[in-house]
């Protein structure tokens, strides 16, 4: 009797010889694989699990325990506020923390503490309609003086005001501010002044003999020429304002000699006492 041994994928199938003996061996080999296949499956599921409790056990290890220790943290101390802040001579601070910004003028005309008597380089400038950067508190007297009509008040820059509020509006103006209801031969008198006490006079660069030369409206004019930009943009800037009060003659009796007449003795310093004549033509131009 001759036996038969069958070797599959690791596992062993045994059987008779003959015939019948021939199938059932095979059937019996057939048997085994399947369970083989079973108990495989069964392996693997049971490995499954295990996997899956191994994780989970993980899990458990790394979860914190019931009782929960609360961390109190205390106010922080020796903390410093640093701000960053930008001084500007016309408009103050900027980054000012607004705590501090009442202590602070929010925007103020000149770099010193007054409009009269300084240099227009240390004044907040501003454009005129004429394109010129002049002081700004020029720009808001001549609005204001437009405004309340000045510009059609009888001697309007020749009659001096009759009342005391002069040094009052100064300190208003000092501020950047315009009082309301000012008297118009107040407010005219306070641009004069203005030009008066400027450290120096807008004709003052302008040479004394080539001005006593001067007798026509073109040679006025080349002469102008040589102020420096400041002064040059102050006299336009005076001139289109007498310009306008000349317009309302029939109103403010003001003709152009009569307002050139009162207006150019505050443009310079130096030599206005010697060439008055001179002094009235260039205004005049």
């Amino acid at each position: 009797m001759t036996g038969l041994v069958m070797v599959t994928k690791g596992y062993v199938c045994g059987g008779g010889s003959g015939g019948k003996g021939g199938a059932k061996g095979v059937k019996t080999c057939e048997e085994e694989q399947q369970n083989q296949i079973s108990v495989l499956a069964l392996l693997l599921a049971a490995l499954r699990k295990s996997m899956v409790s191994c994780r989970v056990d993980r899990q458990d290890d790394v979860m914190p325990s019931t009782t929960v220790h609360h961390m109190e943290i205390g106010c922080p101390n020796n903390v410093r506020h640093v701000t960053h802040v930008t001084f500007d001579r016309f408009n103050g601070f900027w980054g000012l923390p607004v705590e501090f910004q009442v202590e602070i003028p929010s925007r103020v005309p000149s770099a010193s503490a007054s409009v009269f008597g300084v240099s227009a380089e240390s004044m907040q400038c501003s454009f005129g309609s004429n394109g010129n950067s002049v002081p700004t508190i020029l720009l808001l007297m001549q609005e204001r003086l437009y405004s309340q009509g000045g510009l059609k008040a009888e001697g309007v820059f020749r009659i001096n005001p009759e009342n005391d509020q002069e040094e009052h509006v100064r300190d208003q103006l000092n501020k950047g501010i315009v009082p309301n209801n000012i008297d118009v031969h107040c407010l005219a008198g306070l641009i004069k002044a203005w030009f008066r006490e400027l450290p120096s006079g807008v004709l003052d660069g302008l040479s004394p003999e080539k001005v006593l030369k001067c007798n026509t409206e073109e040679e006025s004019v080349d002469l102008v020429k040589q102020l420096k930009p400041t002064e040059d943009a102050l006299l336009d800037w005076a001139v289109g304002l007498m310009a306008d009060v000349v317009e309302e003659e029939e109103s403010n009796k003001m003709n152009a000699r009569n307002i050139a007449m009162v207006f150019a003795p505050n443009m310079t310093r130096l030599w206005r006492h010697y060439f008055p004549r001179n002094c009235k033509n260039l205004m005049m131009c």
